[in-house]
């Protein structure tokens, strides 16, 4: 029963159609583990990539000096939103001179 179907001319135009777009589908299902911490620290050993772990830190020194030259700001509602816009702003001058050193 089953070699009847695969001979009719329907199950072979819709397998011809569907294979390029079940096999791209297949490869990014594979290839979006690949972007995950797990399979980088699987692949490079390393626990942490540098970057994260350099923002972590720039984070916490931005955190550290708004509470000691704004007493009790974490308990404010906007305190999340002043942190993300300091470290932004570090982040935007920081880019800003790179580019200036480039050009030079």
């Amino acid at each position: 029963m089953l070699n009847r179907l695969k001979n009719l001319k329907i199950v072979k135009t819709l397998g011809q159609q569907l294979s390029p777009k079940l096999r791209w589908l297949n490869f990014m299902n594979l290839n979006a583990n690949k972007k995950s911490a797990d399979y980088i620290s699987m692949v490079s050993g390393v626990d942490e990539l540098k970057s994260s772990s350099d923002e972590r830190k720039l984070e916490a020194m931005v955190r550290e000096q708004l509470k000691a030259e704004f007493p009790n700001i974490e308990n404010m509602k906007s305190y999340e939103l002043l942190v993300d816009a300091v470290i932004h702003n570090y982040k935007k001058k920081q880019l800003q001179a790179m580019d200036e050193m480039e050009d030079n």
